[in-house]
């Protein structure tokens, strides 16, 4: 019976955890800035095919603020619903050599640098530095307003 009864306490243990990762991975996949895993280029077919705008964070890893960005702004539901909706989202280490390429033609100085680009890559807004949730919507807004 003592068998019986531990048996049956693993599969409940494990049925809760496994619950548990399920609910909270879905959490995490719906929530915050979904950013495209791919290259510039490929990004802006996207766009084109969507008729999004494309907002690249222009970071560097060892960037404090950018980190900071990362951990909080970017996460929360709000700012990811609006970008999520209205950009095809890159996030460029500007110290790789496509960040570069772009840091160059874009003239990054600082970090964090936020970008607005058309679907040709035209620069549609632009601003810098860590901020709140609803601020960067705004600066989301401005973008989409001069589209």
């Amino acid at each position: 019976m003592k068998s019986k009864l531990s048996y049956i306490g693993v599969v409940a243990l494990l049925v809760t955890g496994l619950a548990f990762t399920a609910f909270n991975t879905k959490t995490v996949e719906t929530e915050g800035i979904a950013f495209e895993h791919t290259d510039f280029k490929s990004a802006q077919a996207l766009a084109k095919k969507q008729g999004k705008l494309i907002f690249i964070d222009g970071y560097a890893t060892w960037c404090g603020p950018c980190k900071l960005m990362a951990r909080t702004v970017f996460k929360e539901k709000k700012v990811g619903d609006y970008y999520n909706e209205n950009f095809v989202n890159l996030k460029i280490d500007m110290e790789t050599p496509e960040g570069r390429m772009l840091a160059s033609k874009y003239a990054v100085r600082a970090y964090p640098t936020y970008l607005y680009l058309d679907a040709n890559g035209k620069v549609v807004h632009r601003a810098m530095g860590a901020t709140n949730g609803d601020k960067f919507i705004g600066f989301g807004k401005q973008a989409v307003s001069k589209k």
